[in-house]
């Protein structure tokens, strides 16, 4: 009996330690001891984050960064790094956190947390304006002389074969010859990710093109690490506090539904 207590009490005092150390606010007293947030980011992702003409990260993401920053009272620091580096940067404890458009999937969330979604986005289609206001729901398009383009390899291309099946889906090469074949009247619609559709959109605003709203469910979250309760619960507060004063209705006003932005970023190419 006095075994059984003496393993309970050891069992009782690893717990309290975990939940301690869980509790103790290590990521906050880390970005205040140092004075910054370190936000990790790709920046090859508008409107979410990308570097402008002078090499300043802007984006929804960004904006959504420097507002943590404000309200930490601290420096905002990104830094700039493949999607695949991000997870095991956290985790590491190199950055505090990863804003970067990342959809949140099951596959990932056993890698770190999420917190969200601070936006939902999805699949949409970009075509001229007479088009695309006439679609109501994927059902418009599922018809054979609905001719829907893709580019070749892409989560578009599998998502619009199951959705639309009836429709005549052609598959380019990339995604500036699927974009071609909707100007040059070859195709009645592109289906891809909604921000590359509101990018195209944007370059390209002499062509009248609209873009749909997603037609799939694709919850976008903060990517955090798991060992710090305090600070996972100020993040999630904040984002809560964002939504019921409408500031996250408002940047996504401005980075999806506005081109003002689009003058920033340097010319590269049609979409970027």
């Amino acid at each position: 009996m006095k075994r059984v207590n003496i393993i309970f009490s050891v069992f009782f005092a690893v717990v309290c330690l975990f939940s301690a150390s869980s509790f103790a606010g290590d990521v906050v007293k880390r970005i205040q001891s140092r004075g910054a947030l370190i936000v990790g980011t790709t920046g090859y992702y508008p409107p979410f984050s990308v570097k402008d003409k002078s090499g300043k990260f802007i984006g929804f993401d960004m904006d959504l960064a420097t507002i943590m920053a404000k309200q930490l009272g601290v420096e905002l620091k990104i830094k700039q790094m493949p999607i695949s580096e991000l997870f095991e940067a956290i985790n590491k404890g190199d950055i505090d956190l990863a804003l970067a458009g990342i959809t949140i999937t099951p596959k990932r969330n056993l890698k770190v947390l999420f917190l969200g979604p601070y936006y939902v986005t999805g699949q949409s289609i970009l075509g001229k304006k007479s088009i695309v206001t006439k679609i109501k729901s994927p059902e418009d398009m599922n018809r054979p002389d609905f001719t829907l383009v893709v580019a070749k390899n892409t989560t578009g291309e599998q998502v619009a074969k199951a959705l639309v099946p009836k429709a005549n889906i052609v598959s380019a090469k990339n995604m500036e010859e699927a974009f071609n074949m909707v100007l040059s009247g070859k195709a009645q619609a592109l289906f891809a990710d909604e921000p590359f559709c509101v990018v195209a959109a944007f370059r390209n605003q002499d062509k009248d093109l609209a873009v749909s709203e997603p037609f799939t469910f694709e919850p976008l979250g903060v990517a955090m690490p798991e060992t710090d309760l305090l600070w996972m619960n100020w993040v999630d507060n904040l984002l809560m506090k964002l939504n019921a004063v409408g500031e996250l209705k408002k940047l996504k006003e401005y980075w999806f539904h506005s081109p003002d932005w689009m003058k920033n970023l340097p010319k590269k190419g049609m979409f970027m």
